[in-house]
């Protein structure tokens, strides 16, 4: 089941990214309005906000074309370049100054604005060169055009203002599609008028347009459907009375209440004239914020790439180290999206971030409750045969207890309990089980205390190891104290029973045998085998304790040498030693 969690993540995260949805856009979109930085204005532009007050002192709105006339004159007087008039004028002058106006315009580089509407009218088409396939663009609604005089001395553009999912207005078309050819937008419309331009030279690739260009500046990148970001530039604004224009291209429109809509964007409300002013400054600035087309293609790279890195690196590691290093990841993945960023390249990593979190939390938690359950597997295997400090130790680190077996230096113990079969016929049942139960108390109690481990009770019979599955040193010596200590108290508790006691050391395969589900920890091999068969021969050689050679080499308690014996599985006898103090001297 573990296997197919990570198949099952990476599905799920990447289907928003796929499908586009709604919420995850608006993500993506706040994400860049809050990374993309303040650019410096270029210095070619300046705003000219004509407010009530203005039209109050000329008599109301709408202002009559001889005034416009005047305003215009006034900015090419103060040193403006060109003038932008952000503004339609669809109607003839009810004041007669069309002709004032037209003349006013013709005196340098002038733009007058278009707006969409539900029409079927669209202005004349501009010149374009196109490299590729005619694809790609957004088709206009039709246009508000300006009157046929005005048209004279001004070229035109359109003031559109589409906005995202989340009707705020980042990303303006650069060209618009008609029936007819393209039509400029008002922003790129001054560009080209400024560089005495004709044309628009646009390329596109297999998913539609790539980039816009016009001639002495350099191209811009703009998404299949010919929209660029805009930067949200504070140009410098100035008024009727100030009038501070020297070597500007002025942008000019309204901004009293009710004469000009406001549009929503990142930055607050803004008039069309203001807008149009912005997409221009983001024309001009080097790593301008784009979106491109291969956008999708590295932020589902980027989430699964992660997401697979984080998630392998949870599973195989522990808690903190997989605390640290996936955090780290994030971290990488933040400091790249924002320097993409701050080259323009407008890739977003919301999304995989919040998805490496989400896995991260999913995979800690899955490997929090593994190690909960081990813990206790742990527990209940091992509280009554280790000390509790030994448990614990193995509860911290379970990776002592992986499934399979090691080779490993142990020394074995092996008890069982002389006369058995012979005590069960004479007495009750419950008598028996007293009996047995005060015995093996006693022989677990003195393996524990020297450090070892009680690995199996066999009906009447005791298997410990020394070793394992913790380090413990001198466990040849701690072994055959254990040995010593179980007779002794054997002894002192007045039990109507014997023990005979077999010590072996020497390597041997241990750990967990069994299944991932259950398992028990036990140990295997010729040591453990000769160990048993040692305790089998006590009662034979008419001693209560019989130790190998091994664990003699290595114990520093003076031992007795006995005859050696045959035992079973083994081709020549084998020395044996026994301990032949008196039991109340040990402590």
């Amino acid at each position: 089941m573990k296997r197919l969690i990570l198949p099952i993540l990476l599905f799920l995260f990447s289907l928003p990214l796929v499908l586009q949805l709604t919420p995850l856009e608006i993500l993506k979109l706040k994400t860049f309005d809050t990374f993309v930085s303040q650019q410096k204005p270029s210095g070619y532009f300046t705003i000219l906000n004509i407010t009530e007050e203005d039209i109050a002192n000329e008599g109301g709105y709408p202002l009559s074309r001889q005034t416009l006339a005047q305003i215009q004159i006034n900015l090419l007087r103060s040193g403006a370049i060109g003038v932008g008039w952000v503004v339609a004028f669809p109607q003839p002058d009810r004041f007669g100054g069309d002709f004032d106006f037209t003349e006013a315009l013709g005196f340098s580089p002038s733009v007058l604005a278009m707006y969409e509407n539900n029409t079927d009218t669209y202005p004349p088409t501009t010149g374009t060169v196109i490299l590729g396939e005619d694809t790609g663009g957004i088709y206009s609604q039709g246009v508000v055009e300006n009157i046929e005089v005005l048209k004279q001395n001004a070229s035109q553009g359109l003031a559109v203002a589409r906005t995202d999912v989340d009707n705020l207005v980042r990303r303006l078309p650069l060209l618009m599609r008609t029936p007819d050819g393209w039509v400029p937008s008002y922003g790129i419309e001054v560009l080209k008028i400024l560089s005495g331009a004709d044309t628009y030279l646009i390329k596109t690739n297999q998913n539609g347009l790539e980039e816009i260009r016009v001639k002495g500046l350099p191209s811009v990148p703009v998404d299949s459907f010919g929209r660029k970001w805009v930067s949200w530039v504070n140009t410098p604004q100035t008024t009727l009375q100030e009038m501070n224009v020297e070597n500007k291209f002025v942008f000019v429109g309204f901004t009293a209440k009710g004469i000009m809509p406001q549009l929503a964007t990142p930055v607050g409300l803004l008039e069309p004239h203001k807008i149009q002013a912005a997409l221009a400054e983001s024309i001009l600035i080097e790593n301008s914020p784009h979106i491109p087309d291969y956008s999708l293609a590295v932020e589902l790279l980027t989430l699964v790439l992660t997401i697979s890195l984080i998630w392998l690196i949870i599973v195989n590691m522990g808690i903190t180290s997989g605390i640290l290093l996936s955090s780290s990841i994030s971290l990488l993945t933040v400091l790249a999206g924002l320097y993409m960023i701050r080259k323009g390249i407008l890739i977003d990593v919301t999304w995989s971030l919040v998805s490496q979190i989400l896995t991260a939390s999913i995979g800690f938690y899955l490997n929090f409750r593994t190690q909960f359950k081990l813990r206790q597997q742990i527990k209940k295997q091992f509280e009554h045969y280790l000390d509790p400090d030994q448990v614990k130790r193995l509860q911290d680190n379970p990776e002592l207890l992986k499934l399979g077996g090691e080779k490993r230096y142990c020394t074995f113990l092996f008890t069982d309990v002389r006369g058995f079969t012979a005590l069960s016929e004479t007495l009750e049942p419950e008598e028996v089980t007293k009996i047995m139960n005060q015995a093996l108390t006693i022989q677990q109690q003195a393996v524990q205390k020297h450090g070892g481990m009680v690995d199996k009770y066999i009906g009447d019979a005791m298997m410990a190891i020394f070793n394992a599955p913790l380090d413990l040193e001198d466990h040849e010596n701690k072994a055959v104290l254990a040995a010593i200590e179980i007779q002794k108290n054997i002894k002192e508790a007045d039990i109507d029973v014997a023990i005979g006691v077999g010590v072996n050391t020497g390597y041997a395969v241990i750990g967990n045998m069994g299944s991932e589900t259950r398992f028990d920890y036990t140990a295997i091999g010729d040591t453990v085998n000769t160990a048993a068969r040692l305790e089998s021969a006590t009662k034979e050689v008419g001693a209560d304790i019989l130790i190998g050679e091994n664990t003699k080499k290595s114990c520093g308690i003076k031992l007795n040498l006995l005859e050696p014996i045959q035992v079973k599985g083994k081709k020549d006898p084998l020395n044996i030693y026994t301990w032949r103090g008196k039991y109340e001297s040990i402590t």
